[in-house]
């Protein structure tokens, strides 16, 4: 994957896009290092950096159909390029490079628009017809690449991370405050949402198109599709289950070991990530293998011994990094400059750790055990579900909750996450009092978030996978928590469980196989069990909870004390004065625990959206 960047101003002459265009690409160095490309013509400016991994001769973009009318860049990789380039060349297109990007061009003049939905891959292009003097936007099915847009200057500018828009000096810069609300109720924001006023995520499995007459048209050409529950196949045999997913795990991982450079993978310790490298090992015997992992000097939180025995396991070339809290709160700042967002955890500073400790070896591909969680029922909630009772007709709250779900979900009774009535209250008390004032203005729930319809009639297991694929996977897990802090060090994760064949083979697993006696991934772990040792498949799921605010605090860290400085948040005019020194007095307390699995962590969000307003230079409110 690299990075890049565009400018669609019909019109403007190409040595003007140029000027603008040549800072935005470079703001992606770090995405690219490896070689750098443009296309300019009045109207269009394509920009491009390079991360060299497949054909690294003749691969460096942008790439162009073979009568020249086409022309696109893209970030990402396209794993069945080799079928589709076969198939491309049968109906007479001719291909100058052994690149799985060229397909694009040649797959546009084929299909039109709707070859989006013959990709698999993770990727987000921009593809621009010079006949018709369009543009066209796309991003993968669950987002794993990202791909923001603007509008400045009467042009659209859009790029793979928001660094690269505010380099152009006509992007205003100012924070989104529903935005904001977003990371206080949610695990991240949610596209199109971002932290950034008049900036927009392009949503995962959608396409935007732009004419020159200023047209434009947003749709979807993908969308996880759940079967409605009269429609679940629940007599289906375990073990045709297990042989299907199987197979498609086998082939994903097939798929994601495609490079010309080595692969590696990571190691937390648990099922997910062990899985993918037993497989790969598996498909490529007596290939070296490299592995990486972070070990911590707290026991409670140390997978070590795990993480060993598993690439003793693989005989991979294990590479391991201790960490401890003094390296977490070193990289506060660098986490929130690659996320560009606020975090409600400091896990992303293991994350930065990791990928620096594989380009440190010299590598730029590393597989990922992400996606089996939201897929196979991995987290508590989808336990949990088995015990909810219905709510209390009598009791008020309870039914305000009720009527605030089905405008949310459709559904009165799907708990997702939390209580929102509570939620709002609590955000409410920690915004200033100008903005709690204000609050029904931007506040995040008044906005339909999710397409409903995707969760009607569905099975409960259903609708919390949808709901996390939505709210959780892309634009937090695959966003800050992976693509940022991966291509901070010029690193590319690639997501074998996200896979569209694997992701087809899990709707269509009778959702008894998934969570059995209260037993998560039930199913994942049976396959398991043909791949990897008893300590492994066997583990209770060990939820990794990196140091919180509380934690950071009682450190007594300068960075942090500062940032939570009354004067400081009084003068940022965001967060009520009051209510932050309240809830530092309750995290300084030894005694105070903060279940981070179902409490907020709010102090670390007014920690790294002070950071995120001193990184990019966001206005204050309170002077």
């Amino acid at each position: 994957m690299c990075g890049i960047t565009g400018i669609f101003h019909p019109g403007r002459p190409a040595a003007a896009l140029g000027e603008r265009l040549a800072p935005m690409t470079e703001a992606l160095r770090h995405r690219g290092p490896d070689d750098v490309g443009q296309h300019l013509a009045e109207g269009i400016g394509l920009g491009f950096r390079r991360l060299s991994i497949v054909d690294l001769s003749g691969g460096n973009q942008p790439m162009y159909s073979d009568d020249g009318g086409v022309v696109s860049v893209c970030n990402g990789e396209i794993y069945n390029h080799r079928e589709l380039r076969a198939e491309l060349e049968a109906r007479g297109h001719r291909f100058r490079s052994h690149a799985d990007t060229e397909v694009l061009p040649a797959l546009y003049r084929e299909y039109g628009a709707d070859f989006a939905g013959r990709l698999n891959g993770q990727f987000a292009f921009a593809l621009y017809d010079i006949a018709e003097r369009r543009l066209l936007l796309g991003r993968d099915p669950v987002g794993i690449a990202p791909l923001f847009y603007t509008e400045a200057a009467g042009g659209l500018l859009f790029a793979s991370e928001i660094k690269a828009l505010l380099s152009h000096p006509e992007v205003a810069r100012r924070v989104d405050l529903t935005g904001l609300d977003q990371i206080l109720t949610f695990p991240g924001p949610v596209s199109p949402r971002t932290l950034f006023a008049g900036v927009h995520s392009l949503g995962p499995g959608r396409l935007l198109r732009i004419d020159a007459d200023g047209h434009r048209r947003e749709w979807s050409y993908w969308d996880l599709d759940y079967p409605r529950r009269e429609e679940i196949d629940d007599g289906r045999p375990e073990e045709e289950c297990l042989e299907e997913l199987d197979a498609a795990l086998r082939r994903s991982v097939a798929y994601r070991l495609q490079a010309d450079v080595p692969v590696g993978a990571y190691l937390s310790g648990g099922l997910d990530s062990a899985l993918i490298a037993a497989i790969a090992a598996d498909l490529e015997p007596g290939a070296e293998r490299h592995t990486f992992s972070i070990t911590f000097d707290d026991p409670a939180i140390d997978e070590s011994a795990h993480q060993r025995l598993m690439a003793r396991r693989l005989a991979s070339r294990h590479h391991e990094t201790a960490v401890g809290q003094a390296q977490i709160g070193e990289r506060l700042r660098a986490i929130v400059r690659h996320a560009e967002t606020p975090l409600r955890e400091s896990y992303n500073a293991c994350s930065l750790i990791l990928s620096a400790m594989v380009r440190e070896q010299g590598l730029k591909v590393v597989l990922t055990g992400e996606g089996a969680d939201e897929l196979f029922g991995g987290y508590v909630g989808y336990r949990l579900d088995d015990h909810r009772g219905g709510a209390d007709d009598g009791d008020l709250d309870a039914m305000l909750e009720a009527q605030l779900r089905g405008r949310l979900w459709g559904d009165s009774g799907l708990f997702y996450e939390k209580n929102y009535l509570e939620s709002a209250e609590i955000r409410q008390a920690l915004y200033a009092e100008p903005l709690a004032a204000r609050f029904a203005e931007f506040d995040c729930l008044a906005h339909l978030l999710i397409d409903r319809d995707r969760l009607a009639g569905r099975h409960p297991f259903h609708q919390r996978s949808y709901l996390d694929f939505k709210l959780r996977m892309a634009d937090h897990l695959l966003a800050d928590h992976g693509d940022r802090v991966g291509f901070a060090n010029s690193v590319e994760a690639r997501y074998p469980f996200l896979d569209p064949g694997v992701i087809d083979c899990a709707r269509r697993i009778p959702p008894r196989l998934m969570v059995r006696d209260g037993e998560e991934k039930y199913l994942l772990k049976r396959l398991a069990r043909r791949y990897l040792p008893a300590e492994i498949f066997a583990r209770r799921k060990f939820s990794f909870v990196a140091p919180s605010s509380a934690t950071l605090l009682r450190q007594g860290l300068p960075l942090v004390e500062e940032l939570l400085a009354a004067e400081r948040i009084a003068r940022q005019g965001y967060f009520n004065v009051e209510t932050v020194e309240h809830l530092k007095r309750v995290y300084r307390d030894p005694a105070h625990q903060l279940n981070q699995t179902f409490e907020d962590d709010l102090l670390m969000v007014v920690i790294t959206f002070g950071l995120l307003l001193d990184e990019f230079q966001l206005p204050n409110l309170g002077e």
